[in-house]
């Protein structure tokens, strides 16, 4: 058995998500489809994070196993053929060590979310960014962000399905910058809620925004209900996962 493991980058517009399952086209189904057409077989394709409907990746890390060793290199190209017009690529692909988990392995995440503030609606950039149109305070959702930043119970800022067993963890960075008309939110940590990204954002905009929230008083109420909106699927990307000790990432 030969574990590979890959770099992948997709536009999650059209797709369910990563996970594979009955209601549409995901990425894992896709990668599955690829791989079945050039080896004959459907192995689990395993993610460094699950990624939602709407959701895009510029590097997500992912594994596979085959009963026949071939060439990474031929793997990759075999895979990328069979994706040709699916918004899914093979960016890297290596032999890996059998031990090497995608999922469990990840000691850092890191999440983009992209926001265009200007005007005019998005042309070019439909379905990549999030479109707010109303000028946005950067400076006070910096302040704000700052806050998030920690080990807390992030309740408030979880999905009322989330299945995750503990609403506690550790928030490494959260930086904002701002290029232009597009402002970034850059987040990371080991570990992420269901739709936790996507909530801190929808409330450091409304805070953008001038709106009365307070993440302290955020974090005291335990609940939803207490934050902001939550931001669309489509600004948000995977850009990397950490599979080594390193210092916790910091704000430029």
């Amino acid at each position: 058995m030969t574990r590979y493991k890959i770099i992948l980058e997709y536009d999650g517009t059209n797709l369910i998500g990563w996970q594979e399952n009955r209601q549409g086209p995901s990425v894992q189904s896709l990668l599955k489809d690829a791989i079945f057409a050039f080896c004959g077989v459907r192995p689990d394709v395993v993610a460094a994070g699950r990624t939602d409907a709407g959701v895009h990746a510029t590097h997500m890390v992912a594994h596979f196993d085959l009963a026949d060793e071939a060439a990474s290199d031929t793997v990759m190209r075999a895979m990328n053929f069979y994706l040709t017009g699916k918004p899914v690529v093979v960016l890297e692909c290596e032999i890996v060590s059998p031990e090497f988990h995608a999922r469990f392995d990840c000691r850092g995440r890191h999440y983009r979310y992209i926001v265009l503030n200007r005007r005019a609606a998005p042309v070019l950039e439909k379905d990549r960014v999030w479109w707010v149109p109303r000028p946005l305070d950067v400076d006070a959702m910096r302040r704000a962000a700052a806050k998030l930043v920690g080990h807390h119970d992030f309740t408030s800022f979880r999905a009322t399905q989330c299945q995750a067993k503990s609403p506690v963890k550790t928030l490494d960075s959260c930086c904002i910058s701002n290029y232009g008309d597009k402002i970034f939110f850059d987040f990371a940590a080991q570990s992420f809620l269901h739709h936790q990204v996507r909530n801190m954002v929808g409330t450091l905009v409304e805070i953008g925004l001038g709106k009365p929230y307070d993440i302290d008083e955020i974090f005291a109420a335990h609940a939803r209900s207490a934050a902001g909106p939550t931001a669309p699927a489509s600004g948000l990307y995977f850009i990397g996962a950490d599979y080594a000790t390193a210092a916790n990432a910091e704000c430029a």
